[in-house]
């Protein structure tokens, strides 16, 4: 038997249960989960509400995770846990088609890749296929607190940046983004609207070549009034707004580029080069994310802290 959290009703965080290990089928690669994110998607999926529709229940939530296979060797893999029938990473062992499972560096640090994966795999994506960033540009990255805004930072430099400016409500998330290599960083206030946060961001950053944007609203809005003509803004989320207040002028005056991402449209090969690259980087050192690893038995209370947003990073079970 092998421990596994199991969600039974939805708006509920999932308990730990004893369940037969999966039995592999044609295709699949059996692996020893090592550890896995609670991420905000599988916290979505749980809840019932999510345009995926209400799951089926119970299942194993987990839309990803890290572990080794029977000869030892460390993988990444994905799951559709909570999007589709079946069960996730958050148990003992799992079965995962191959396609799904990207092999990792031996010394790599898999709680930390754990607690990367798929928001860093957004990032460089959203920075380098979709953004096109290019050696020596100015990078704006806004919801620089978040997993993505943090990876975003190190991966545009990592990637060439010339500088990268980043954005946040939080004192103590723009005071992380500077140690991160940030070369500015402006806080976003209450009562901020385009014009005025534009102007602001203007007298740090001057001209941007490409804005990252996980965070739409005011913030999206503002940023597009500091790009330069031609300037590129990569939206992957929505948490600031689901709209924005843009203005033609500023759009047609520029020839302003707003481009749309998401994981979903990555092939398979395509998602595990990013995650190669992402692997890569933090089995060397160079990049990183706040994150906190939680034992797995903790795995009720550590899922309620993630829903409210009241923890202090991205929280990885470890199994």
């Amino acid at each position: 038997m092998i421990p596994a959290a199991v969600l039974r009703v939805c708006g509920r965080p999932p308990s730990i249960e004893e369940r037969r290990p999966p039995v592999p089928h044609a295709g699949e690669v059996p692996i020893t989960v090592a550890a896995a994110p609670i991420t905000p998607l599988d916290v979505l999926c749980a809840s019932g509400t999510s345009y995926f529709g209400q799951p089926a229940t119970p299942y194993v939530p987990g839309v990803q995770g890290v572990g080794r296979r029977d000869d030892g060797s460390p993988v990444w893999f994905a799951t559709s846990a909570g999007m589709r029938p079946g069960d996730g990473s958050m148990a003992g062992a799992v079965s995962i088609p191959y396609v799904d499972v990207v092999p990792l560096p031996p010394e790599a640090p898999l709680p930390l890749i754990a607690a990367l994966g798929l928001s860093a795999v957004a990032a460089h994506a959203a920075l380098t296929r979709t953004g096109g960033l290019t050696e020596g540009e100015v990078v704006l990255v806004l919801g620089a607190g978040g997993v993505v805004g943090q990876a975003a930072i190190q991966l545009a430099l990592l990637a060439g940046a010339g500088r990268v400016i980043a954005v946040s409500r939080s004192p103590a998330a723009l005071e992380r983004a500077v140690q991160l290599g940030a070369g500015e960083a402006v806080q976003l206030r209450p009562d901020d609207d385009p014009v005025t946060l534009a102007e602001r961001l203007r007298a740090v950053s001057g001209l941007v070549d490409l804005v990252l944007d996980p965070v739409f609203g005011v913030p999206a809005a503002a940023a597009l009034r500091v790009l330069r003509p031609g300037g590129r803004l990569v939206n992957l989320g929505s948490s600031a707004g689901a709209t924005a207040p843009l203005d033609s002028a500023t759009l047609r005056s520029g020839s302003l580029k707003i481009l749309g991402y998401t994981n979903n449209a990555l092939s398979v090969g395509e998602r595990a080069e990013s995650l190669g690259v992402v692997a890569s980087h933090a089995t060397a050192g160079r990049l990183t994310v706040s994150h906190e690893v939680v034992p797995f038995a903790d795995v009720g209370a550590a899922w309620q802290r993630q829903a409210a947003g009241s923890a202090g990073g991205r929280i990885v079970l470890a199994l």
